[in-house]
């Protein structure tokens, strides 16, 4: 792939959800616009809600991506790499702003929740930044001419961001500032990933080794804590399944390479 396979213009469209989150929010419609979308979302089940904010927690969508390791290498370091960036950029806005959410504001029945009541650090979304990052950085990692049928990763980051209203958890507006945000933070995964040495994208890399760690870690954070909600343990112990199956192979490609040497 090209260094400078991200096109100039691709850095200015963040600023069309920051600058529509700019507007309602100055324009008095922060209560109107979330508690529309959240009446208009309930009857759709909860889990179904629930299992999209799953592909915005980190350690989620780490898991199911995971086979990335081995089926392409680049294109799930560039979800890492952005993945990370996406936390600290994250973590940096909440605690600059450290807006209250629906549930500090509002009154209690005035929306449907899913969930314990969230009360501070609204801004931004971190469930969308991060689905946003890492379908921006899986996108602009990939060759321009396979991009395409890739365009449904958004589509999908902008259902997470949808659920985040639905769930209760949080404004439209923290959702559109996650999505301008999530993007940059992806596009700059996707940049960083390309000038990764073709050597440390093979399974018996240390790279690649310390993202099975990583997969280690993922399991352990599956097993011993909740993500997000109850309603999402189904989808824990899949990530569970997808992670083990993942690394058995891997540990296999470990054991196949040395005996090829050994020959």
């Amino acid at each position: 792939m090209s260094k400078k396979a991200i096109p100039a213009l691709a850095w200015f469209i963040p600023l069309l959800p920051i600058a529509l989150a700019s507007a309602i929010y100055f324009g008095e419609l922060q209560s109107s616009s979330f508690l529309f979308i959240n009446r208009f979302t309930q009857p759709l089940p909860d889990t179904a809600w629930a299992w999209l904010t799953f592909l915005g927690n980190g350690w989620g969508i780490f898991a199911l991506s995971f086979p990335l390791l081995l089926l392409a290498p680049r294109i799930f370091s560039a979800g890492i790499l952005g993945g990370v960036i996406s936390a600290i950029a994250s973590t940096i806005l909440k605690n600059i702003y450290d807006l209250p959410r629906p549930a500090g504001l509002l009154e209690e029945g005035s929306f449907h929740r899913i969930g314990e009541p969230l009360l501070y650090k609204a801004f931004p979304s971190g469930h969308t930044l991060t689905a946003f990052a890492i379908a921006s950085a899986l996108y602009f990692s990939c060759s321009k001419d396979k991009r395409a049928h890739l365009l449904m990763l958004f589509v999908i980051a902008s259902l997470v961001g949808l659920s985040r209203n639905a769930v209760g958890a949080h404004w439209l507006t923290d959702v559109l500032a996650g999505a301008g945000v999530g993007m940059w933070c992806g596009m700059l995964g996707a940049h960083l990933a390309a000038y990764i040495p073709d050597g440390q994208l093979k399974p018996q890399s240390m790279w690649n080794r310390f993202i099975a760690i990583g997969g280690l870690v993922s399991i352990y954070a599956h097993y011993t804590q909740v993500m997000d909600l109850e309603l999402n343990l189904p989808l824990q112990y899949a990530s569970i399944a997808i992670v083990s199956i993942t690394l058995i192979f891997f540990i296999k490609a470990q054991t196949g390479n040395s005996q090829e040497k050994a020959e």
